[in-house]
């Protein structure tokens, strides 16, 4: 049998590779890691512009959002949306139904959509439209980069302010700039990375609870994001750059619950609001009434909803917002090929009747 050239010297010390050849490197391992060339930022906004008039709309709305969360508008901030935007013709038509009754109510709550293109998933799962439009689990970036960043501009272009999550700081590099409030989540607000990120981010931040409930996470995580920070990034061309950012001052928390608690009552929004101020920070306060806040169940939205806003009815003013769940049809269903129009397929939500009879209500 043949043996295979022998690894070691005579004296049993490894063998110096070739000149010129590298050492192998796990990283080098055949099938461990693929990679796929992606448009550069620079790239895909020149592919997409977005055109000087919708710049100032989206300027303006981001300092519409400011004005409520200082308290210099005493309108409340809603967050409304899917749970998932996995068809955006339905997210078209959603947000057609959100714009007529945004205009409706506008004398009492300034409305962002919801356009949340990544999802954070507890083990695996469905990532988002960016990740992986077409839900077969293959992922397609190059495909889901120019979906997203078409579907909030087509959303923006009627008007509304749109938010979503920040989970890839490379994402909002590509679709920042048509985003004018941000969510950091539960699972995120304890990174370092995330809070570098919302130091450089040109709107409001909502920083969520973390995962347990508590809210020490989100704090230090606002007094970070307040502060400039140098960190590793890519340039709009795709070199790598040392990032400065000045600090984001527009920070405030988000109450989601957490572990089987809930904390949209007065008591745990006063002892947040308490902690806010002990610590120097803004004591603006949205109340998440979906995930842990609602137990899963999307219809105890209404009633959490209705709560908050007679607190800040009765005197609370330091509740300057509410995020619901909200799609076309309510509740959930699972991903298949035989989907219902407008029916999430993550968290459940809220259908539109529900939706727009309460938002009319309040």
């Amino acid at each position: 049998m043949t043996m295979p050239p022998s690894t070691e010297t005579s004296t049993g010390t490894a063998a110096v590779p070739p000149t010129g050849a590298p050492a192998p490197t796990d990283a080098q391992q055949p099938g461990q890691r693929q990679e796929v060339p992606l448009p550069t930022v620079a790239g895909l906004r020149q592919q997409l512009p977005v055109e000087p008039e919708l710049a100032e709309q989206i300027a303006a709305q981001r300092q519409a959002i400011r004005a409520i969360l200082r308290g210099e508008d005493d309108r409340t901030l809603i967050v409304m949306g899917p749970c998932s935007i996995h068809d955006e013709v339905a997210a078209l038509e959603y947000g057609e139904n959100l714009k007529t009754l945004a205009d409706a109510v506008s004398d009492r709550f300034l409305i962002v959509m919801r356009a949340y293109l990544e999802k954070p998933r507890t083990t695996v799962g469905w990532k988002g439209l960016l990740y992986d439009p077409e839900r077969t689990g293959s992922g397609d970036l190059n495909a889901g980069l120019v979906r997203s960043r078409r579907l909030l501009l087509n959303l923006s272009r009627m008007g509304l302010p749109l938010a979503t999550e920040a989970l890839s700081p490379f994402a909002m590099d590509y679709l920042g700039d048509l985003v004018s409030w941000t969510a950091i989540g539960a699972r995120t607000t304890e990174s370092q990375v995330h809070r570098e990120l919302v130091s450089g981010l040109a709107m409001p931040v909502g920083f969520k609870n973390g995962t347990d409930g508590g809210i020490g996470v989100a704090t230090n995580a606002m007094k970070s994001a307040a502060h400039p920070h140098h960190h590793m990034g890519l340039s709009s061309t795709g070199a790598p750059v040392m990032v400065s950012t000045a600090g984001n001052p527009d920070t405030h928390l988000v109450l989601r619950g957490g572990r089987g608690l809930t904390n949209y009552d007065a008591d745990s929004i006063a002892t947040a609001i308490q902690t806010l101020t002990e610590s120097g920070l803004s004591t603006s306060i949205m109340v998440d009434c979906s995930h842990d806040n609602a137990r899963k169940q999307a219809e105890r939205q209404l009633d959490i909803a209705r709560e908050v806003i007679a607190q800040r009815r009765a005197g609370n003013h330091h509740i300057r917002g509410l995020m619901l769940e909200s799609f076309l049809e309510p509740g959930r269903q699972d991903d298949g090929d035989d989907l219902v129009y407008g029916c999430s397929i993550t968290d459940p939500c809220l259908g539109w009747s529900q939706t727009e009879a309460l938002i009319r209500s309040l």
